[in-house]
């Protein structure tokens, strides 16, 4: 299927990093490249853009998306944990700004196959990267019941990650759990019926995916180098879809953001700290307007900063 989605609070990226026409500029997520061409639009033939994604249906897709862009562009399949060492084999020392768009696109959760929806059944899989051997299936199926707890508690926030951990522990001694639509059951049996307006798998889904992915394990690291190879006056715009990402980005802001991260019991600095950013006003949302045409923007949320 085409690489359909939809770039959630372009206006508001565009505006956050104050594009320059000659700059270099990387974004950091690329996805089909929706992002990345507005960013594109606005640079010169000087102008350089890099794209980043260890999707190869993304990589694709961006590749056709930024073909007559006005700038250089430069397309590389790999995670952005990546960021130092491409930047270094493409011989950029210092870029204008970044992008994170973070969290799972459109096109990963409508491609069934990919089975990162609770919506369809399909092979339990779920990674990013296609090429990698690890899956969900790993998760579901190998991870003892102490570790799925942990894990449906703490990157799913799952109240009822006890009763789904044993719930799947007792139902792969039968057979294998092969499919999202026999773990989708799994769940549904193992959670009492509630109406908080979400379905019982929505979380354990995210779970699971975190987990695959190592998508937070990663995130404080990458920022923080992307923040360090900004000139001065760069900026760093990153959008969240949940409140562990966020936690994750506001925390590292705030920290690059201070000039002594010594513990507050400590009479006089010895850690030699020194502010790297501006943090540039709170988080932004999207308008309602968006909203409408776009419900997975609702929970995006966009922080910005600014190299010192």
């Amino acid at each position: 299927m085409d690489f359909v989605h939809v770039s959630v609070m372009a206006d508001e990226v565009l505006s956050a990093l104050n594009v320059k026409p000659s700059g270099t500029y990387a974004d950091c997520t690329l996805g089909g490249g929706g992002h990345a061409k507005k960013i594109a639009e606005r640079l010169n033939a000087s102008g350089k853009l890099i794209g980043i994604d260890q999707d190869a249906d993304a990589t694709a897709a961006a590749a056709k998306t930024l073909a007559d862009s006005p700038c250089g562009v430069e397309i590389v399949r790999g995670n952005f944990s990546e960021l130092d060492k491409i930047l270094d084999g493409l011989n950029i020392e210092k870029i204008d700004g970044a992008l994170f768009d973070l969290g799972v696109s459109s096109h990963q959760i409508d491609t069934a196959a990919r089975g990162f929806s609770y919506m369809h059944d399909a092979p339990l899989d779920m990674r990013m990267d296609t090429d990698k051997s690890f899956s969900a299936f790993n998760v579901i199926n190998e991870y003892d019941e102490t570790a799925l707890v942990k894990i449906f508690s703490e990157y799913g926030e799952e109240r009822f990650s006890k009763r789904i951990a044993k719930a799947v522990a007792s139902a792969r001694k039968i057979s294998p759990v092969k499919t999202t639509g026999e773990l989708v059951q799994i769940i549904e049996r193992a959670v009492p019926k509630v109406s908080d307006g979400g379905h019982p798998a929505k979380r354990v889904f995210q779970a699971v995916r975190i987990e695959v992915n190592h998508e937070l394990e990663i995130l404080s690291s990458s920022i923080t180098a992307a923040i360090r190879r900004l000139k001065t006056g760069g900026r760093i715009a990153v959008i969240t879809f949940h409140s562990l990402e966020d936690r994750i980005v506001k925390n590292t802001f705030k920290t690059l953001a201070q000039d002594c991260i010594c513990p507050k019991n400590f009479p006089v600095c010895v850690c030699g700290h020194h502010a790297e950013i501006k943090i540039l006003g709170k988080a932004q949302t999207a308008s309602a307007d968006e909203i409408e045409k776009n419900s997975r923007a609702k929970p995006a949320k966009l922080r910005v900063a600014e190299k010192l």
